[in-house]
């Protein structure tokens, strides 16, 4: 059972079931395996718990 993960920021429902459906695709179309054997995990973080540069998301959001 190949596994897709994916660690990003909170996102709404139906980016999630987007980024489910076209990652699954991808997968599909690259391995010619069946959809139904993926499995795709989204680990949602909080903005202030990842940083780029020095500073969390957070704070480069809010700074925009």
């Amino acid at each position: 059972m190949p596994i897709i993960r994916v660690t990003m920021g909170k996102a709404n429902v139906e980016m999630k079931k987007m980024l489910i459906e076209k990652l699954t695709s991808a997968a599909v179309e690259v391995t010619k395996a069946p959809g139904s054997v993926f499995t795709v995990l989204i680990e949602e973080l909080e903005l202030d718990n990842m940083g780029v540069g020095g500073q969390t998301l957070a704070e480069i959001h809010h700074n925009k």
